[in-house]
């Protein structure tokens, strides 16, 4: 038995392969996830620049979407900012063997920001609030220049 001869694959009009539409530096090939996860990046180190030596026991982390049920009375958070209703993001204290976290949901402040910049102030907020908890100050003082800002 032999085999059926070989043919030789080429797209359809003989151009050849295709590369990428954008190298993948360029901002287009960034998911929407990327981009949220640089945005609160960027709000994090905006905040640890200021208060690096009290921030080093905390960890910041971005969810998708809120546990369904969870609230927060049993699960060790201390704060939560919601909106109508709905966590935005949290604050889990430390424990013995687990550092602090606060937690950042990104499907809640997606639907609330109108456009990007929308988007990145409220991020900012968000951040400030839960770092001012975590250190037992008022948001104001964490960032003087920029928190509750409106362009």
């Amino acid at each position: 038995m032999s085999l059926p001869p070989r043919r030789r694959r080429r797209d359809r009009r003989g151009r050849g392969a295709r590369g990428p539409l954008a190298p993948a530096s360029v901002p287009l090939v960034d998911s929407p996830t990327q981009r949220f996860d640089g945005i609160v990046l960027d709000a994090v180190e905006h905040v640890e620049a200021r208060w690096h030596d009290r921030l080093s026991s905390v960890d910041f982390a971005v969810e998708e979407v809120p546990p369904v049920g969870g609230d927060g009375v049993d699960s060790g958070w201390e704060d939560e900012i919601s909106s109508a209703g709905v966590p935005l993001a949290r604050l889990l204290g430390a424990a013995p063997g687990r550092r602090a976290r606060i937690v950042i949901y990104r499907r809640p402040l997606e639907l609330r920001a109108v456009d990007r910049e929308d988007l990145e102030d409220l991020i900012h907020d968000i951040v400030v609030e839960e770092v001012a908890h975590f250190l037992g100050m008022d948001p104001a003082e964490v960032d003087p220049d920029g928190y509750g800002q409106q362009d």
